[in-house]
């Protein structure tokens, strides 16, 4: 089990922390992720008002060249818009900065303001994505490509250099909840990361299963899951809660209110936080439990937790990212090796050897 956090670089909205601050301090944070032992480090791209990551590539290769252990991912990149040959460029240079850490979660991408910036036109928007899919993976093959589509121009034994440190670069596939999505990611071949943001966990695990399903079916060998999921980390449940709330409550306004999207209240963010709901907010016990029970009934390998929404403070990240590494990834770590320790055992007893 993977344990790591993920952000969209999130600044205030209105007075507060501006872009030439949160950068810096998100680099500080990468930082003392790694030095705490999380395993995954992920950057979200958006294209306005309130993020501070329309070029993830270039945050995770400024993290690269100060980490050693930790991978890094965006998380996503918005491929659709994109250009898969620039994508694929930009995050092998990151990957040779970090000597074979880097990833791509690749996307269709939840915002549109890429669309708009890039000339892309919307009514495309899930043929964007598979063309330009197609292609990315493609490029990472270490082959000369050939090619041809309809949203950008054909290539001709064109071998992109330089490569990556890591044969293939990986490519994980971003979905945020669609069964098509997840089908692609298996028939594909693509590990994948299932976006949580609401309702009981336990309506998610269909999703997962029918990716390992579709691996399967398309003769592929397994790959690995991931969930991401809000969340954060304090002392105790009630300071998580207090810390969080106000800014989480921000970027779902700053972010749905334009869609006439009420404002989340307290109770609805506590019932979210709490023992059946989707986020993983409190002590460390309290975050420890959730994951674990999100491992029961998903049995995947990898989790990121949102830490930095909204105008949550530096300090207050940095304390999370601590206790996140120290005092909860290695005890949901521990026991998720000795379930599988003893599903191993259970499964051996019941055979003649």
């Amino acid at each position: 089990m993977e344990i790591g956090a993920f952000t969209f670089a999130d600044v205030a909205i209105g007075p507060g922390v501006d872009a030439a601050r949160r950068v810096p301090e998100l680099i500080e944070e990468i930082v003392l992720a790694d030095q705490v032992g999380l395993d995954v480090f992920g950057i979200g791209e958006h294209h306005r008002a309130g993020f501070a990551a329309p070029a993830p590539a270039v945050i995770l290769a400024a993290a690269a060249a100060r980490t050693r252990n930790i991978r890094l991912t965006s998380a996503v990149t918005v491929l659709s818009s994109d250009d898969p040959v620039r994508v694929f460029e930009q995050f092998t240079a990151a990957d040779l900065v970090s000597r074979g850490r880097v990833e791509i979660m690749a996307g269709r991408g939840a915002l549109l303001d890429s669309f708009r910036l890039f000339g892309q036109d919307v009514q495309d928007y899930d043929a964007l994505f598979a063309e330009k899919l197609d292609l990315l993976l493609a490029l990472r093959s270490g082959k000369p490509v050939t090619w041809s589509g309809r949203f950008r121009a054909p290539l001709v034994d064109e071998l992109i250099l330089p490569r990556p440190v890591q044969d293939p670069l990986p490519v994980w596939l971003g979905v945020g909840g669609n069964p098509g999505s997840v089908v692609r990611a298996g028939r594909l071949g693509l590990p994948m990361a299932l976006a949580m943001l609401g309702g009981h966990p336990a309506r998610f695990a269909p999703l997962l299963d029918l990716h390992r399903q579709a691996l399967e079916q398309s003769g592929h060998a397994p790959q690995p899951s991931a969930v991401t999921l809000h969340g954060f980390v304090a002392r105790t449940s009630q300071g998580a809660a207090d810390t969080y709330y106000p800014a989480d409550a921000e970027l779902f306004a700053s972010v749905l209110g334009e869609r006439g999207v009420p404002r989340m209240t307290r109770a609805e963010f506590d019932e979210k936080a709490g023992p059946l709901g989707v986020y993983a907010v409190g002590s460390p016990q309290q975050v420890i439990e959730k994951l674990l029970l999100h491992h029961e009934l998903f049995g995947h390998q990898r989790t990121l937790i949102q830490l930095a929404v909204g105008s949550l403070p530096h300090l207050e990240l940095m304390r999370a990212i601590e206790l996140l590494g120290t005092e909860v990834a290695p005890v949901v770590r521990a026991e998720v090796r000795r379930r599988r320790a003893a599903q191993a055992d259970s499964t051996l007893g019941g055979r003649e050897i």
